[in-house]
């Protein structure tokens, strides 16, 4: 992959915890969840993996596979279906109703606190 069509990864989703099982910094990425990179400090996670991005990457591009979209980067409708069963369906029609509210309104309520 030349360097003018490479990702930036930057834009990448990462996330850097402590693991208190290996007892060091554990970095993930969300837009490839079987990678993580452990070390002492969190700069140091972050940049490990950083660098072992690029170069799953560069072997991804090299093999003509496809590289994964940061998720920052997507664009999103808005709108996502989601199924649950009949009863489930019936009581949070009914809580938006008492709560005088759509069904959807109550529903991105709901999401927004969890």
């Amino acid at each position: 992959m030349d360097p003018e069509t490479r990702l930036d990864i930057t834009h990448y989703t990462y996330r850097v915890t402590w693991s208190a099982e290996d007892r060091e910094f554990v970095a993930t990425c969300a837009e490839f969840p079987s990678l993580s990179w452990l070390a002492s400090s969190q700069i140091e996670a972050l940049q490990g993996l950083q660098d072992l991005l690029r170069e799953v990457i560069a072997d991804l591009a090299e093999q003509g596979e496809q590289v994964p979209q940061p998720i920052a980067d997507r664009s999103y409708s808005g709108k996502f279906n989601l199924r649950v069963g009949e009863s489930l369906h019936r009581e949070l029609a009914i809580q938006a109703a008492e709560d005088g509210m759509s069904l959807n309104q109550y529903v991105i309520r709901k999401l927004r606190a969890a």
